[in-house]
């Protein structure tokens, strides 16, 4: 007879839910336990608002070499790529446009980047070092997460158990469960939710402004960053990926809404798919579904959306 657990805790700036199933009812808890450790790890790591963390160290350093954890430099060898892949539409050096639309705490004593500093400015050396060509402020808030889950979903696998399922503020990740509906939010009425897939093993992340988005100078803005002009982008948009590790979907959620049609690369050369909801001109309160094929994109039939608590 299996035994299945779920607890919740809030990290990652998000509640933070895990559940396994397994053999015995000790070996889930100490399972649930050990993923929660993993995530903890990299909410440790990877804290831009934390001044130990391997983030915070790396941009205080200047030209010097870091020496980081052999997570940190997983995550930005995986944002590099995403950047590659993506023509720079992803890049983990926006930090001061965060900061100064107050998504970001302001540190003293960190140098200006100057304007044609990028992701190209990040060299990763043998050691798991890290060193920047030049002055930039880092933030994996954008791939962390994903790259958490990750972590917590390895972390149930290796105490064996038959099914597991993390979910960090939308991104989520499952293996060993029967398939189930995902749902994601109206993105112009965040109550509802609409049916979007089946899935079974695998990852999903979403990204979207329907809780973020505030007003800055007479301007409504988000944490979603534009990498390629450095802007805020547009909200009433939602986009969610599904790939195999939920890192890269996250990743790869702001280069979708950046831009869908140019994230058609960065797409194909992971394996991962994108739905895109945005608001249909022609019919107010509705909206338009694409989804990506080998091809570009396709339309898709959006279901009645189902009302559920704020």
């Amino acid at each position: 007879m299996s035994h299945a657990r779920t607890r919740a805790c809030p990290l990652l700036g998000t509640l933070v839910e895990i559940g396994a199933r397994g053999a015995s009812a000790q070996a889930v808890d100490d399972a649930v336990e050990r993923a929660f450790a993993a995530v903890q790890t990299i909410h440790t790591l990877m804290s831009y608002h934390d001044p130990a963390s391997d983030v915070s160290r790396v941009n205080r350093a200047g030209a010097d070499c870091v020496a980081v954890h052999p997570h940190t430099w997983d995550v930005l060898a995986l944002a590099r790529e995403v950047a590659q892949a993506s023509g720079g539409r992803f890049d983990v050096s926006i930090a001061p446009e965060l900061v100064r639309l107050g998504y970001l705490p302001r540190h003293a004593g960190l140098v200006q980047p100057p304007p044609e500093a990028n992701w190209r400015h990040i060299a990763l050396l043998p050691g798991h070092r890290v060193r920047l060509a030049r002055p930039l402020h880092l933030d994996l808030g954008g791939i962390a997460k994903g790259y958490a889950v990750d972590c917590a979903i390895r972390a149930l696998q290796e105490a064996g158990m038959e099914a597991g399922r993390v979910n960090a503020g939308g991104d989520l990740r499952r293996f060993g469960e029967a398939a189930d509906t995902i749902y994601v939010r109206h993105p112009h009425t965040a109550t509802r939710l609409l049916p979007l897939c089946q899935m079974e093993d695998g990852a999903i992340a979403t990204s979207a402004t329907y809780y973020s988005a505030r007003r800055v100078r007479g301007h409504t803005v988000s944490p979603l960053i534009d990498a390629a002009t450095r802007k805020p982008c547009a909200g009433g948009r939602s986009v969610s990926v599904l790939a195999g590790r939920c890192a890269v979907a996250d990743a790869l959620t702001k280069v979708v809404y950046a831009d869908p049609e140019a994230a058609l690369p960065a797409l194909w050369h992971f394996g991962a798919h994108a739905v895109v909801l945005d608001a249909d001109a022609g019919a107010p309160g509705q909206c338009r579904a694409r989804a990506s094929t080998a091809d570009g994109w396709r339309d898709l039939a959006v279901a009645d959306p189902e009302a559920v608590a704020a």
